[in-house]
């Protein structure tokens, strides 16, 4: 659906350019030229640990999170309907849901080997969740939500046992999240390039809800009565002392994105709180905007920029040339005849983000913003 946004004055720029910075990483080590070439911070950690690449997902699950209020509450105040809200999240859950089913499938469409979780699938059932609490709770009981949520996920997975593994196993195997998602998904249905466990399963969506809470409460805050300075300097404060507790809290359950373990959640919060209060500093409070407008081009076409880049991927990888596919190809002779492997593959990246930024700036001057 096209629709023009509201005016500047009544948009949260920072947040647009925030949700550009976080899907143009996502485009960027979503696609390298060759998985076999890539420098590190651009990797996913092998399990325990965290790279910049592992901000990525949850930034972007905390910025849908600091939507919602801006969406949501001044209808609530207003006294509008709850029904049509709740009609809203409802169709946008199901949208988003279904949108991630459709690139899991594209472009085989193979029904028997259909992985069913996915990064879209679980943003939508957290929008879904983060915005059912929102319009029925108070502030204080989502903050207790939010904290719950992490300490019953670290009780859940450290001292209820898998079959045949011991309590607290936190391997790609023994975990219960693994086996959970094994039980019910079978290995047809998971993330392919692992087999036994799933980065976007089921039971590790309880704390990634959590991370999006974080982002309501932010969305919140945000909102309130207090000055620009103090809203940047309680987000920065917060986000402080939550990387402080996330990285005490890895002592215990390690920081690891694939089992999004409660330390990860507020290690990855408070990250994105301070990068969230640096955006707003500079962009809103400053009015430092230049810089940004390639990433607020990006922001609000995010759906559009990511369903794109992701069918244009599978493309790269299914249409051949010269008996290799076109991605390769273009790899090959684009970038790896002159560049040293590595570089041609961060090149081959770059390029590809580049040639969205031109379709997404088309699309923006055009003042055509495809929401769902």
């Amino acid at each position: 659906m096209a629709n023009t946004p509201p005016s500047d004055a009544q948009r949260l720029v920072s947040l647009d350019v925030f949700r550009g910075i976080t899907i143009a990483g996502m485009v960027l080590v979503n696609n390298p030229g060759t998985w076999e070439h890539i420098y590190w911070p651009l990797e996913h950690a092998q399990w325990h640990g965290w790279t910049p690449t592992d901000l990525v997902f949850p930034f972007f699950l905390f910025i849908v999170g600091v939507a919602i209020p801006l969406a949501f509450a001044s209808r609530v105040e207003r006294g509008g309907s709850k029904r049509d809200l709740y009609f809203k999240v409802i169709k946008r859950t199901l949208i988003i849901f279904g949108i991630g089913l459709f690139l899991n499938a594209f472009p085989h469409f193979p029904v028997a080997e259909l992985r069913i979780p996915g990064v879209l699938q679980r943003i939508a059932v957290c929008y879904f969740f983060a915005s059912i609490i929102f319009l029925n709770t108070r502030i204080a009981t989502q903050l207790a939500i939010t904290i719950g949520l992490l300490i019953l996920y670290c009780i859940i997975v450290n001292y209820i046992p898998a079959p045949g593994f011991l309590a607290g196993d936190l391997t790609k195997e023994g975990s219960l999240p693994s086996f959970i998602d094994r039980l019910v998904f079978g290995p047809n249905h998971v993330w392919r390039q692992a087999k036994v466990y799933d980065p976007e399963g089921i039971l590790s969506t309880i704390p990634a809800i959590a991370t999006t809470l974080i982002g309501v409460l932010t969305g919140t805050w945000l909102r309130g009565e207090k000055t620009r300075y103090e809203k940047v300097a309680g987000m920065f404060v917060v986000g402080a002392v939550c990387i402080a507790f996330g990285w005490a809290w890895n002592a215990f359950f390690p920081i690891n994105k694939a089992l999004w373990t409660s330390s990860y959640v507020l290690f990855s919060g408070g990250l994105a709180l301070q990068f969230l209060s640096l955006c707003y500093w500079l962009i809103d409070i400053k009015g430092y905007r230049r810089w940004a407008k390639p990433f607020e081009v990006f922001g609000m076409n995010a759906i559009a920029l990511y369903v794109g880049a992701g069918i244009m991927a599978d493309l790269f990888g299914v249409i051949k040339v010269g008996g290799m596919s076109l991605g390769g190809w273009i790899y090959e002779h684009a970038f790896e005849s002159w560049l040293p492997p590595i570089d041609a593959s961060l090149a081959f990246a770059i390029a590809f983000v580049l040639f969205w930024l031109v379709m997404m700036w088309i699309l923006y001057r055009r003042r055509i913003f495809l929401k769902v």
